[in-house]
């Protein structure tokens, strides 16, 4: 380059001369000048300069990059109308934080914290005592005697924060959390990594004594009043001690008409942003006019009970008070309980209004459709409720209501255990940011999650708003369900592919829950095992099964809906000598129970279980639609045939003695429905 040439870097305004001596920079270089070069003819002169900021120092510079706002889920036709209340902006935040207090009051004490919206932190959002005093006087009832350390601090408030506030707060302060490569938020759940169904416990009052379920086979273990209050103050108290906690107030139930008002308080940004995702998110509108909740969960996650107390067994309890409405968590930090424990709640208020929960699967076919998936782990329930021709409006909760179906959640919990983009293409596109991932093991360096390693636990899962599937019905609602469909992975080899139930038998098999697993054994050779768990889902129902039996087959009657028992388990002999119904059979299966078809066909009889299958389904080989046809051994096979009958039988043993109605005639039907020799 000639020594007085000049020349000027692409794409900006600084110059380069070398005119004189004078002009060298370091070692010689030339001196980089950048100054503004004049436009020439034609040209456009990109000028970045512009007037300083308004800002006078680094914490009010920082202020004005933020403006409020508050997250939302995409909810369509919302009438603004009703959220007119002319309150001010500090009336308003007023009034929130009264309510968020008086959640947090010791029953002891009669009074809640001095409570704030911030993070501590930023110290230059933290006020002075005398600026917030008015939040808390509506709740001194009487003179406080002695004062404690704690009294005398604010418990900072994080309420309803965004998922990126969320992971600023998970990263920046929970060890365990990452950001992964996919965008997603990967936390630890800590000792827990699944529920603890015998640590969970229901206050046994009055009301509760005769409306619930208790007893042999029932999953709801007695505790008293006294007991869940020494509960509630010892996570509270704890809650109250942080300098801060996460406050959610959402939705359960897309039914407008139904929806129920929730508040989590925890303590880490991990359970917040789960939470986040799994119950309905509120507009801004509706986040102003949410007032007093309709449940509160109390979620004190590593903090332990107190083992000493009356009914517990360890240092975790997860209680209910369906009295009070409330819900204290002790001594586990997996995020699943929150879920667990509100779809519980659900099981008892819901049916006190005529409205059936369910634990299932839902999705809609273009023409409006609608059919329910109930199955146990391993059933293909996620797989066959997927469908790209079809709108999904949930994955996990229903409720059945005078209008119809509707998702419970916001969103879904999926499991990830061997996750890929082949097999699961929706779930593995929606873990991106916003999804919590619990308990998955990744790459150091480039944050890949490798999700067939199991060091941490084989049930690593994924949370994520429902509006991360594509194919998301939003709302989450639909119109009464045309079919009813009962999945069962029969591993003894001899439940018909495909069955058409009547309503006694849907009762009957919707209460015994049926699936086989199977299960190793030291000398290797493996076994089925069967597993009943009552109503697609005994660890969370409230009531006797025989009730959301009864009210199933009430709306199925109602609205005309067909019951279908389909077996996605093994066929021509049990695991280990017959072959597992290929995948693209069930689908053929399924796509004729949407389309109609099916009714349509010719039926014969079985014998034992008295089911009546199909002869012909298109696309399905006639031959394996009667599963004695498939088996060589025809002897073995009535024998395995009998003796899955007698498995039902004993099952059923529990449900036998309970009566319906006053003159037990539902009884009798559905134990006729049942397997007869």
């Amino acid at each position: 380059m000639a020594a007085n040439s000049d020349f000027s870097f692409a794409g900006s305004n600084a110059s380069v001369k070398n005119n004189s001596p004078n002009e060298k920079g370091r070692n010689g270089l030339a001196k980089i000048h950048t100054q503004k070069k004049k436009a020439e003819a034609g040209e456009v002169c990109h000028d970045d300069s512009g007037p300083t900021v308004k800002a006078q120092t680094i914490d009010e510079l920082h202020s004005l990059q933020r403006k409020k706002s508050a997250p939302t889920t995409p909810i369509t036709g919302t009438p603004k109308a009703a959220f007119a209340a002319a309150l001010s902006e500090e009336e308003r935040q007023k009034q929130q934080l009264q309510s968020i207090s008086a959640s947090l009051a010791s029953l002891t004490r009669e009074t809640g914290p001095k409570v704030v919206k911030g993070d501590p932190a930023r110290k230059a959002e933290t006020p002075k005592v005398s600026s917030h005093s008015h939040v808390t006087e509506p709740f001194h009832y009487a003179p406080t005697f002695s004062t404690s350390d704690s009294a005398l601090k604010f418990t900072h408030i994080l309420y309803n924060l965004s998922p990126a506030e969320l992971y600023e707060q998970a990263i920046k302060y929970e060890k365990g959390s990452f950001l992964t490569a996919s965008g997603a938020l990967a936390t630890l759940s800590g000792a827990k990594t699944g529920r603890s169904p015998r640590d969970k416990r229901v206050v046994k009052d009055e009301t509760t004594t005769d409306e619930l379920w208790w007893g042999k086979g029932s999953p709801n273990i007695e505790m008293d009043e006294h007991t869940f209050l020494v509960n509630r103050e010892r996570a509270v108290d704890y809650l109250c001690s942080l300098d801060k906690v996460f406050v959610n107030d959402q939705f359960l139930n897309w039914d407008p008409n139904h929806r129920i008002k929730v508040r989590i308080v925890s303590a880490r940004a991990y359970h917040s942003l789960f939470m986040h995702n799994m119950c309905i998110r509120p507009t801004p509108e509706e986040l102003e006019n949410f007032g007093t909740p309709d449940f509160t969960i109390y979620n004190a996650g590593q903090f332990p009970c107190n083992r000493y107390t009356h009914y517990m067994t360890s240092s975790t309890s997860i209680d209910l008070n369906l009295a009070r409405r409330e819900m204290v968590i002790l001594g586990t930090q997996y995020a699943g309980e929150m879920k667990k424990g509100l779809f519980s709640v659900m099981h008892y208020l819901m049916p006190k209004r005529q409205i059936l929960s369910l634990h299932s699967g839902c999705n809609m076919g273009k023409g409006g459709d609608v059919a329910l998936f109930f199955g146990l782990s391993g059933t293909g329930k996620t797989t066959l409720s997927t469908d790209h021709n079809r709108y999904l409006i949930g994955d996990d909760e229903h409720c059945w209501s005078e209008n119809g179906v509707s998702n419970i959640e916001g969103g879904c919990y999926a499991k990830c255990v061997d996750l890929s983009g082949e097999k699961e293409p929706d779930i593995w596109n929606a873990i991106k940011f916003g999804t919590v991932l619990e308990n998955v093991v990744f790459d150091e360096h480039s944050r890949d999650v490798d999700y067939s390693d199991k060091s941490v636990t084989e049930n690593t899962r994924a949370a994520y708003p429902i509006e991360y599937i594509p194919n998301a019905k939003i709302p989450c609602v639909g119109p009464h369900p045309k079919n009813v469909i009962l999945l069962a992975c029969d591993a003894f080899g001899v439940l018909p592919p495909v069955s058409k139930l009547n309503l006694a038998q849907t009762m009957y098999h919707f209460i015994s829950g049926y699936t086989a697993l199977v299960a190793g054994t030291e000398d290797g050779i493996k076994e089925p095992t069967a597993t009943f768990s009552a109503c697609f889902g005994a660890a969370f129902i409230m009531l006797h099964p025989t009730k959301y039996a009864a009210m199933l087959a009430e709306k199925m009657k109602k609205h005309g809906a067909t019951g279908w028992l389909v077996n996605t388990g093994w066929s021509g002999g049990r695991y280990g000598s017959g072959n597992r119904i290929k995948l693209a059979y069930t689908r053929k299966i399924i796509d004729a129970i949407h389309s109609g078809t099916l009714l349509e066909a010719n039926y014969v009889k079985t014998e034992v279980f008295g089911l009546e299958i199909p002869t012909e389904v298109e696309g399905v080989p006639s031959e394996i639609l009667n599963p004695v046809n498939t088996w060589f051994d025809k002897a073995a096979y009535n024998d395995t045939l009998s003796k899955l009958g007698g498995l039902f039988k004993k099952n059923f043993e529990v449900f036998a003695s309970y009566k319906i109605g006053t003159d037990n005639n539902l009884t009798e039907e559905i134990l006729a429905a049942g397997p007869n020799f």
